[in-house]
């Protein structure tokens, strides 16, 4: 029950803490969202350029101040000159960066409206089973925490960490000037830290990979309770739940407790050694101070040599925090990519065909095998007719294969072998959509969204009038409880129908049906949850809707299938035997009389 929601790819190592040529090579496709708002992005990149250069001048500035307090200003400032050119330069920062943030954030927005736009349209159009590869919980994930990484790394990572470059590069040249011997000690030093940090590094990414692991795992306890808590609270497992959701976090707890030790490490290591050079190295460069006339290293250079090593010393620790901020975006844009690169089965911008069906159903030899099963051969070289108009019923054991039939007409999967005819034309020779909008299914486990009956009974067609919604809910026997509710069709039904009973759910979906007015009608299991007056009720609004239309009828309960026009016996992927009611009765050794003799048995029939 408990699973962990990684995905493949981070399993695979895809994710990894890293920048590689492959990585930067599929984030980069992502550009292609920024492209048509460019000129504002460039325009943002520019104004950024331009402000973090301006941004140095103010530690040049305060040893300036030293400079003219010591009368030696080479540039003849003054106190009031350089406080005008410093107020000048902080509105001009101000205005340059306000800008900057709106043209950036525009950008932002409009590319990531335009991603999650293509990414929940790529997630409407994949076949059912890429639905049933991937679990909810990912792909939201993917749909919304790996985009709002995106959105960060347009808006607010690229830009820091284009800053703090342009602040490193540009300290660097200055104090370089003011004292090369002292920025060479300094620059010295780097490597130690560095080396000491990527090893540090390595196993801090290990450990934050686990405790995101720890996490993710509680996300799925969490998920799975929510959504099964009708069963949580039948079984009396709240406790149970409570009790693994608990050990669940006490492992984040101890994985965090972990991860906090080698950071606390690392972070003593930076404060002992980087801080220790830096002492070091402004204790040796007040040592160098001259002030004399033929001096070459004065107090002010001494000022603006510290100021400029405090802003590389942020810089540099800014810089590997936004450069772990920015890996972190290109997987998430490798995540959001692997969903935008995956094949559709249809395209929602295409020409909408308008097609004629009378509903002539041909099964040629068709077998099947599951895509997340291969090795389970579900239907083995079926064949069967069903003639305009006709009801045709499936029976069999549970595995027999009959939803598969339903699923392979709707084209939820292809078929390994064989052909299905629909008024003796292939099905692969249908616009999927046009093909499915002449059908329409009633399942048993009825499948609501949490707005209104007017826009549940609605979903059949978007067009329909209020009298048409209506006449359908008559024909359902919706419209008599419909009506007794305070607010009629605005009647908020909750999510997945919760505020609605069984037999009420039911139909209002077969309404949704008559609405939607198909020339082929799929019934899988409609009636077999109900009780004896809702069963009643939902039959007549069936048989309303079969009226003049090609049927198929999955069925339990063989009672409901008496009328049809022909039954379908499958046992093991195979039609075992087919013929109606009275017929198939009269073979004493046949499935379908064992079955019923079994089920009007214990139903006293």
């Amino acid at each position: 029950m408990v699973a962990n929601q990684e995905t493949k790819e981070e399993k695979s190592g895809k994710s990894s803490k890293k920048i590689n040529p492959e990585g930067l090579k599929r984030g980069k496709q992502l550009l292609r969202y920024i492209y048509p708002y460019r000129w504002p992005f460039i325009g943002s990149l520019l104004l950024l350029t331009i402000s973090s250069s301006v941004f140095l001048v103010f530690p040049w500035a305060s040893g300036e101040l030293i400079a003219i307090a010591n009368n030696r200003s080479e540039y003849g400032l003054n106190f009031q000159g350089i406080g005008i050119l410093l107020l000048c330069l902080l509105i001009f920062q101000g205005v340059t960066s306000y800008v900057r943030v709106l043209l950036i954030t525009w950008v932002s927005e409009k590319s990531i409206a335009d991603i999650r736009k293509d990414l929940y349209a790529k997630l409407l159009c994949q076949p059912i089973y890429f639905f049933e590869q991937r679990r909810v919980g990912e792909l939201a994930s993917r749909a919304t925490a790996d985009v709002s990484l995106l959105q960060d790394a347009i808006s607010l990572t690229l830009a820091e960490l284009i800053r703090q470059i342009i602040i490193l590069i540009g300290g660097l040249t200055f104090i370089f000037l003011i004292a090369p011997g002292l920025t060479l000690i300094m620059l010295s030093t780097f490597p130690l830290v560095i080396v000491i940090a990527i090893i540090f590094g390595r196993y801090i990414r290990k450990v934050s990979k686990k405790r995101q692991d720890e996490l993710a795992q509680t996300n799925v306890i969490l998920d799975e309770t929510l959504m099964a808590i009708s069963v949580v609270k039948s079984f009396t497992n709240e406790f149970f739940e409570h009790m693994r959701y608990g050990r669940s976090i006490d492992r984040v707890v101890d994985v965090s407790m972990n991860f906090a030790k080698l950071r606390g490490m690392f972070f003593a290591f930076i404060i002992a050694v980087l801080f220790g050079a830096i002492f070091f190295i402004l204790w040796l460069g007040a040592t160098m101070i001259d002030d004399s006339p033929t001096g070459t290293f004065h107090t002010e250079d001494f000022i603006q040599f510290i100021t400029f090593t405090a802003f590389l010393g942020g810089s540099l620790a800014g810089l590997s925090n936004f450069y772990e901020q920015l890996v972190r975006a290109i997987g998430a844009s490798e995540r959001v990519l692997e969903i935008l690169d995956e094949p559709s089965e249809l395209e929602l911008n295409s020409k909408q065909e308008n097609i004629k069906i009378d509903g002539n159903i041909e099964f040629q030899s068709i077998d099947f095998n599951y895509p997340s099963r291969p090795e389970v051969k579900v239907l083995n070289g079926i064949s069967f007719k069903v003639e305009s108009g006709k009801r045709v019923a499936l029976v069999g054991t549970s595995g027999a294969g009959k939803s598969t039939v339903m699923q392979l007409l709707l084209r939820y999967y292809e078929s390994d072998g064989g052909n299905i005819l629909i008024d003796h034309k292939k099905i692969e020779d249908f616009n999927i959509t046009a093909l499915r909008r002449k059908m329409a299914i009633v399942p048993q486990d009825v499948i609501m969204f949490g707005g209104s009956i007017r826009e549940n009974i609605a979903y059949g067609d978007h067009n329909a009038s209020e009298a048409e919604i209506i006449e359908a809910a008559k024909k359902a026997n919706a419209w008599n409880f419909i009506s007794e509710f305070p607010e009629g069709l605005e009647t908020i039904v909750g999510e997945r129908g919760v505020k609605l009973s069984g037999g009420q759910r039911q139909r209002i979906a077969i309404a949704r049906a008559i609405l939607k007015n198909p020339a082929i009608l799929l019934l899988d299991e409609a009636t077999s949850a109900l009780d004896a007056e809702s069963e009643r009720l939902v039959q007549e609004a069936l048989n309303n809707l079969m009226e003049g239309r090609t049927s198929l009828i999955i069925a339990h309960r063989l009672a409901t299938i008496r009328e049809a026009d022909n039954i379908l016996v499958l046992d093991a992927g195979k039609i075992a035997e087919s013929g109606r009611h009275d017929q198939l009765m009269e073979n004493e050794k046949g499935l379908y009389r064992q079955l019923a003799m079994l089920q009007f048995d214990s139903e006293g029939i």
